[in-house]
């Protein structure tokens, strides 16, 4: 098993990973049709073969409604993700205004989702800029927290060595903090770029005219009929959500390539 993966690596593991998840799918959806013999039983697990059939039948339609969920979507993630670093610069300026901050951002997210994305769009009513609203306000808290600690993980004395040469505040963060905080910014995007897929399909989800979160709602109302294109409006979320994240790790290769586990990365490939 290790020789294999010397040779294949972590993309052939992957691979083998994927077809024992669609092979174990598959028995289990026959199992519940076949063995269990449940009512209705592609409500339940649905083949996936199938699913796929459907969601190649209508993909124009998905991917319209896609395009239009992942769009205000990651227009809310950047915003919500400058927000949170600009946050984080503040707070990581003044012990005061952090201890001031902190509690009231902490209570900002106890908040549930579900709950405040009805209110924005019932004050709103406006779906694109109730997504907007909605992706940025569950980006900033892990931007700003994740940054933050990057930016606090500086040590004593690189920062005393720095001021011996008399430098700014602005060299000191240009030179040495914010370098430190890429890698938890990073984190904090990573973490923040599916929550803002979600929520913005529950935007979609509370009556919003279009977006993939449409076609979910409308497929759950005709019910077993349409039980194949509800699957397939949770596999494109989840698609669209894989495709933000990928993009934000192939980010942090291009912008941190120092980083240890890139360099470990590269020095196995040579």
């Amino acid at each position: 098993m290790s020789k294999w993966f010397r040779r294949y690596g972590q993309g052939g593991a992957t691979a083998l990973w994927a077809a024992g998840v669609l092979l174990l799918w598959e028995a289990s959806a026959w199992f519940i049709a076949n063995v269990a013999q449940t009512i209705n039983p592609a409500s339940k697990l649905p083949y996936l073969h199938l699913v796929v059939g459907t969601l190649i039948d209508h993909f124009p339609d998905l991917l319209e409604q896609g395009t239009i969920t992942f769009g205000n979507s990651i227009t809310g993630f950047v915003i919500g993700s400058m927000i949170g670093f600009l946050l984080a610069i503040v707070m990581s300026l003044s012990r005061t205004v952090e201890n001031t901050l902190s509690p009231y951002m902490v209570a900002s997210q106890m908040i549930p989702i579900i709950g405040l994305a009805p209110i924005i769009y019932g004050i709103i009513h406006d779906a694109a800029v109730s997504r907007i609203l909605m992706a940025g306000y569950v980006t900033f808290f892990p931007v700003t927290i994740n940054t933050l600690r990057g930016l606090h993980s500086v040590k004593s004395e690189q920062l005393e060595l720095m001021r011996s040469y008399a430098a700014s505040t602005w060299t000191l963060y240009v030179r040495l903090k914010l370098k430190a905080a890429l890698p938890g910014l990073f984190a904090g995007l990573k973490l923040s770029a599916p929550l803002a897929i979600t929520a913005s399909i529950i935007v979609e989800l509370m009556g919003a005219p279009d977006g993939i979160g449409v076609l979910m709602v409308s497929s759950l109302y005709y019910g077993s009929s349409q039980v194949y294109m509800f699957w397939s409006t949770v596999l494109i979320s989840m698609a669209i959500g894989l495709c933000l994240y990928l993009i934000i790790c192939s980010l942090e290769r291009w912008i941190t390539p120092w980083q240890p586990e890139f360099r470990a990365k590269g020095s196995d490939g040579e």
